[in-house]
């Protein structure tokens, strides 16, 4: 059994995990040896003996903030720069995670995420790394974690053979650019509110100009910023024909 994309992630809560990751398809897809996960508990590489990870922060202020020593050696551990796997650290302040990163990290042997707590890690680790910041969103958890294991389920999903065909997630949202259509299955008719005819007229050119359609209303009403994006790529290829 092969260990396929390895996941290793960088924590100080380390029975966190699996969690989710070991159920429906991303445990499935584990169990096949499609992908592997270890953690790596940061508080074994404390160096004192309360198995300390954090100190207050330089020039005052709140919170603790995770030693640089410390992290850098449990990088160390995990093989960090050493296999061709990308180190990441969820972070609030990191660039946000997008479908195209996604697939871009299907296409590398792993990776290794480092999961943050209190009010951050040193700085200085981050630079000496290279280490690449990303967020999942535009608010605040408790620590990287969850943030991990959503970066893992996105990944994984989109690895070979983990959603059957090809083609399962060629119209998912963000694959084109924009949103998802919505979906439809029977009843035909539920709580007085009919399934949309097109989608039962059997015209499968039909049924897809109204898919598109919707794509791009939903896209539009719902995330502007999607849609500007999507209008200038149009006009790009407009150009370009």
């Amino acid at each position: 059994m092969t260990t396929g994309w390895k996941a290793s992630v960088l924590t100080i809560l380390p029975d966190m995990f699996p969690g989710p990751l070991g159920a429906s398809l991303c445990g499935k897809a584990r169990d096949a040896g499609t992908w592997s996960l270890e953690t790596v508990d940061i508080r074994d590489f404390a160096r004192d003996k309360h198995r300390s990870v954090d100190d207050t922060p330089s020039g005052g202020g709140p919170g603790m903030v995770m030693r640089a020593d410390v992290v850098d050696a449990s990088l160390e551990a995990a093989g960090a720069g050493q296999d061709g796997r990308p180190v990441i650290y969820l972070s609030p302040r990191g660039r946000p995670l997008t479908q195209k990163r996604v697939r871009g990290l299907t296409e590398t042997p792993g990776a290794i995420l480092l999961c943050g707590r209190f009010e951050g890690v040193d700085q200085r680790v981050i630079e000496a790394r290279a280490i690449e910041e990303v967020s999942i969103g535009d608010y605040v958890l408790s620590g990287g974690e969850l943030a991990a294991m959503v970066l893992i389920d996105a990944v994984v999903r989109l690895l070979p053979g983990v959603m059957g065909k090809k083609t399962s997630g060629d119209e998912e949202s963000f694959e084109s650019g924009l949103l998802e259509y919505p979906h439809y299955t029977r009843p035909q008719t539920w709580a007085g509110r009919d399934i949309p005819p097109v989608l039962v007229s059997g015209n499968h050119g039909a049924i897809a100009a109204w898919r598109h359609e919707q794509a791009e209303e939903i896209t539009r009403s719902r995330r502007p910023d999607l849609w500007t994006a999507h209008e200038k790529r149009q006009a790009s290829t407009d150009e370009n024909d």
